[in-house]
């Protein structure tokens, strides 16, 4: 039951931080392509884990930096709009997961630029691999 309230709770942050970012004049936040990928609230709502993701990786540091910033300013407009007991603190956190994701795909898609992560299995050959 607190899980399904937890999950709610989560995706209205979500839902509240991606209109709140568009009213943010920090050029650090407004230059990068910044998306919420997933927020995560502790049970207790006193902490509340931001991940985001950033379409230039080269600016994806200052990005961090303008919204770790501005983390005050969104925690306040974040308990006007919500109706909550307690307003989470707020923690950026850098998503390289869709990142990750292509990666996987590409190696998928062609197992045969896959290097072996262990030296010792570096005999096996994958199939389309020649010896």
């Amino acid at each position: 039951m607190a899980s399904n309230r937890i999950g709610r709770i989560n995706e209205e942050i979500q839902r509240e931080l991606s209109s709140l970012f568009r009213t943010l004049k920090d050029p650090r936040v407004q230059g990068g392509m910044v998306t919420i990928t997933h927020v995560d609230t502790t049970t207790d709502l006193r902490y509340c884990r931001v991940f985001v993701s950033v379409l230039d990786k080269t600016q994806e540091k200052d990005v961090i930096r303008g919204l770790k910033s501005a983390a005050g300013y969104l925690r306040r407009e974040l308990g006007m709009a919500m109706s909550l007991r307690y307003t989470p603190e707020l923690q950026f956190t850098a998503d390289d997961s869709i990142e990750y994701g292509a990666h996987i795909l590409e190696m998928l898609r062609d197992p045969t630029k896959v290097k072996p992560a262990n030296p010792a299995n570096e005999h096996i050959v994958l199939d389309g691999e020649e010896e």
